[in-house]
């Protein structure tokens, strides 16, 4: 049953990432949490996320603003070591907690959507490019701080999506570094990714023909209302312990 539920979740995810441009760690993993706990989940979601990052990166490399990319991947590449070591030094339910508090603010914002907020200065990408190492590097969910960036300087649709999978792609590879330095990626974790990499491969081409058929606005809303229900509930299980 675990290999199913799992399968099915990484299905699932690789899919809507692929029509949205980004989530997949937001619901991978608190969910995978929830089956193996942080110490396995982190360094196979960070795993997973590259395999997917690369896929999405062929797709829409095109559209890639280097110069936005390249300032944010610098500022993350810092945040990423400290985002590990806060894995291993840090009690497992607060860290459950933090990711919580983080996916809901997460959801409320893009459901709200609020107007007039604009970045003019770029001197605002080394505190979130650095925020979002950290995430990454701890939780594989830099993914928060990118968008909120990428929306408060009005980054267009397909630059969005495209640049995005950059970020992913330099902060899931200095991650998972970070995991094999650390002995993190264990034959247990590595075992899981071979079994769940088809089904990635898989959501990715499914989301892939979904893109074409689906009202993007409409499934990021549900992505998004289901991103808040996983916060609160990582929230609950915390205050649970």
């Amino acid at each position: 049953m675990t290999e199913f539920l799992l399968i099915a979740i990484v299905f699932f995810s690789a899919s809507q990432q692929t029509v949205t441009g980004f989530g997949f760690s937001l619901i991978v993993m608190p969910l995978i949490t929830i089956f193996f706990g942080l110490q396995t989940a982190a360094p196979l979601v960070a795993l997973q996320g590259v395999t997917l990052y690369v896929v999405n990166l062929i797709r829409y490399h095109r559209h890639v603003n280097l110069h936005e990319a390249l300032r944010l991947g610098f500022a993350a590449a810092i945040g990423v070591p400290v985002g590990v070591w806060a894995l291993v030094s840090v009690d497992a339910s607060i860290i459950k907690s933090i990711l919580g508090f983080i996916l809901v603010a997460y959801a409320i914002y893009s459901l709200a959507k609020p107007a007039g907020l604009h970045l003019q200065s770029t001197g605002w990408f080394l505190p979130f490019g650095f925020i979002g190492g950290c995430l990454a590097g701890a939780y594989n969910t830099p993914g928060p701080m990118f968008v909120f960036y990428g929306t408060l300087r009005g980054w267009q649709k397909e630059e969005f999506r495209a640049i995005l999978q950059v970020l992913f792609l330099l902060t899931g590879t200095l991650t998972v570094v970070s995991h094999w330095l650390a002995n993190h990626l264990t034959p247990n974790v590595s075992l899981w990714y071979l079994y769940t990499a088809p089904a990635l491969l898989v959501g990715v081409w499914v989301g892939s023909w979904l893109d074409r058929k689906v009202n993007r606005e409409r499934f990021r809303v549900l992505i998004t209302i289901m991103i808040l229900i996983l916060g609160l509930s990582l929230i609950l299980e915390s205050f649970r312990r």
